[in-house]
């Protein structure tokens, strides 16, 4: 008897260890959801105490006119009808020039221009053309006579490269960045540079230089950062061509905000020299990228700024729609993060859909991908950050010396201090706060790119949130600076991400998605993008278009 009680114990003791497992199991899942619904009744407040003073503030975009209604065509069409000589890229370059002067009063946009020199350098290019260029030649420039603009960290020669910093508003680019050498090699032609956060690290392109950059389909939001200007700009109807970079969302977040497509190359394609003073290649997870209002354009010019690397990227690859493997991921679960809204969830079931009736991967069609990585998106994003080259503090202070969380923010309070409240909370991040364990932040980085890149395989993409919300009032991020990890979470993976516009909110602001897919596969991010924006949603202009 005494024997058969002794033998029973361990068993009783193990049912108690797992009765007490699936207790905190289940205590811990009502703590979580109770939180998040929270989170979702708090950003229903917040969102309703902002609109009170934005929603008066919402500007309607001038019409696009039959005079500029070439822009309202893709790069690759305008260089065609230069090439064609059914256009000159006099012509060409003096609309863009008048749409810019028309929409920027509204959206504060562009922080420096050449527009003279610009129509000069046009009418070069229509020389050259009227004394014949060979296929050769256009083959070598096939962007030939086209304008472009970009941010203004990146460095294009003779204009305002401050960075969003007051240190260096008077400071101006020496040289071109390694990707506008390219661009311009590719005949494009630099018209205009455009507003960024603080050294590109905030989600609203606003600094104590040239103040905020508004989005296009409603002034009192957020554009985007790092790239707002140049997505505002180009969801405008003003810009054929707009130049970007992205560490962290800061092309596809602007993309998703402005309603436009986006594609962010697998990591290492593109030279960073010349953005925010970077002066090599070092490693990053950043590359050089495009927003555009249409998807057949960033192929293109993605092969151009990738230069030498551009065959790794696989665009001429032949992708079949129907033999695409798709997964998606309706939510992360990153508690930093908020709840993805109901209206961005049934645009995610409406691409699901889509997809289920031309490319059923398996008998069920689309899958559910999910790994606990995403619970820690941000996290995982922090750690990367401090592998990168740049010193956000000493960037901030010119490379002379370093700003400190502890000195800019008692000066903010006090209305002294040279930066936004978004960069002295990144200095708080980066100089108070602890830092996430190295160990296991590469451990659970690893362990996540091995499993997505084992389900996606060469042949499969998934369907990602862009965000929790769309495009949100000026300043609200301050209360939500953590929304950004959706799109940060794959510069950490390194892996190619395109964004997706799917039309528009009962609101009229731009829904989307992203598409993300294995390295060196952007013929599959494209091809899924593309069909997407055709059958789901696209871009829509914030405009009449005449």
């Amino acid at each position: 008897m005494c024997t058969k009680e002794i033998e029973k114990k361990p068993i009783i003791k193990e049912r108690r260890k797992k009765t007490n497992k699936i207790v905190r199991g289940m205590a811990f899942n009502v703590l979580k959801h109770s939180f998040l619904l929270f989170r979702s009744i708090l950003d229903w407040v917040i969102d309703l105490v902002f609109s009170f003073y934005w929603e008066s503030k919402r500007q309607p975009i001038p019409a696009l006119d039959k005079r500029h209604s070439l822009l309202a065509e893709s790069a690759v069409t305008l260089a065609a009808k230069i090439r064609n000589k059914e256009l000159t890229s006099e012509e060409l370059v003096n609309i863009c020039i008048e749409r810019i002067k028309l929409v920027n009063p509204i959206l504060n946009a562009v922080t420096d221009e050449r527009f003279e020199a610009a129509l000069t350098d046009a009418r070069e290019v229509d020389r050259q053309i009227a004394e014949g260029l060979s296929k050769e030649d256009f083959d070598k420039k096939p962007f030939l006579g086209v304008p472009f603009t970009a941010k203004e960290s990146t460095a294009v020669e003779g204009m305002i490269n401050s960075l969003g910093l007051r240190s260096r508003r008077h400071s101006r680019a020496d040289r071109d960045a390694e990707c506008v050498r390219l661009l311009r090699l590719a005949g494009a032609i630099p018209v205009a540079v455009t507003n960024v956060p603080e050294v590109n690290k905030w989600q609203e392109c606003r600094n104590m230089v040239f103040g905020q950059t508004n989005n296009p389909y409603h002034s009192g939001r957020s554009a985007g950062g790092s790239s707002g200007g140049e997505a505002a700009l180009a969801a405008a109807l003003a810009a054929p061509v707009a130049l970007c970079s992205d560490i962290g969302g800061s092309t596809r977040m602007p993309g998703f905000y402005c309603g436009l497509y986006a594609l962010n190359p697998t990591a290492g394609c593109t030279n960073l020299r010349g953005l925010a003073l970077r002066t090599g290649q070092a490693p990053t997870m950043a590359s050089i990228s495009f927003v555009s209002r249409h998807i057949q354009d960033l192929a293109p010019l993605t092969k151009v700024v990738a230069g030498d690397k551009a065959s790794q990227l696989g665009f001429d690859k032949p992708v079949d729609i129907k033999n695409v493997k798709v997964f998606y991921t309706e939510t992360a679960q990153d508690l930093r993060v908020s709840p993805i809204s109901s209206e961005l969830r049934q645009a995610m079931k409406r691409a699901i859909s889509k997809l289920a009736e031309v490319a059923p991967s398996t008998a069920s069609g689309p899958k559910p991908y999910y790994h606990h990585g995403f619970d820690y998106m941000y996290s995982l994003w922090r750690h990367a950050m401090t592998k990168e080259v740049d010193s956000f503090p000493k960037l901030l202070a010119n490379n002379k010396g370093e700003a400190k969380a502890i000195v800019e923010l008692p000066k903010k309070l006090l209305g002294q201090s040279e930066f936004t409240l978004a960069a002295i909370l990144k200095l708080v991040d980066e100089q108070i706060l602890p830092q996430v364990n190295e160990q296991w932040a590469d451990k659970l980085t690893d362990e996540l790119k091995e499993d997505l890149l084992h389900a996606l395989g060469t042949d499969g993409v998934l369907l990602f949130p862009s965000a929790p919300t769309v495009a949100p009032y000026h300043y609200s991020l301050l209360l939500k600076p953590f929304h950004f990890a959706h799109w940060g979470i794959f510069n950490v993976l390194k892996l190619p991400a395109a964004q997706v516009p799917l039309g528009l909110n009962k609101d009229g602001i731009p829904l989307g998605i992203q598409v993300v897919a294995g390295p060196y596969q952007e013929s599959l991010c494209l091809a899924v993008a593309e069909y997407l924006g055709r059958h789901v949603g696209g871009y829509v202009p914030p405009c009449n278009v005449h």
